[in-house]
């Protein structure tokens, strides 16, 4: 990361981001094309892995992507107060936080790992937890990205 001064290593801090956040924008690649879609989310972390789940409908550009090359690249991100300078414009933008990674995405087949993931997404999503029953599961496409390598950054307001 160029700017160490805006790094976040905290995983409390990061855990605070990822709370704030409620979409994921994924990152593939569609042959010699990048292809992005934003997306709701759940996560955990677990050791010293971040784990994302996301559910999408069973066919699609997105899943036969994956099938093909499921190495991605997400972000999640807060925007928050806009910063303008006046004298130097160039200079402007917003505070923000965020996390970034890379990782490697695959579906998630059966049927408890679905609620499981759906249970995540939802507690997220709503701040509720919900128990997701097997039919409801079935309904839909469950996947998951690992990823071992990502960071978080943020430009606060002083």
């Amino acid at each position: 990361m160029r700017r160490k001064d805006r790094e976040v290593t905290d995983i409390d801090e990061i855990r605070n981001i990822l709370d704030a956040c409620k979409t994921a924008s994924i990152a593939m690649i569609d042959g010699d094309m990048p292809y992005v879609v934003p997306l709701s989310y759940g996560y955990e972390l677990n050791g010293g892995s971040l784990v994302l789940y996301f559910h999408c409908a069973k066919e699609g550009r997105k899943l036969e992507i994956l099938k093909r090359n499921p190495k991605v690249c997400f972000a999640v991100f807060q925007e928050g107060e806009p910063l303008y300078a006046e004298k130097a414009p160039c200079s402007s933008g917003y505070y923000y936080s965020s996390v970034i990674g890379d990782g490697i995405a695959s579906l998630i087949e059966d049927s408890a790992g679905k609620r499981y993931a759906l249970q995540k997404m939802f507690a997220q999503q709503a701040g509720k937890t919900i128990e997701f029953t097997e039919a409801q599961a079935d309904t839909v496409c469950v996947f998951q990205i690992v990823s071992e390598t990502y960071t978080g950054k943020r430009k606060e307001k002083k």
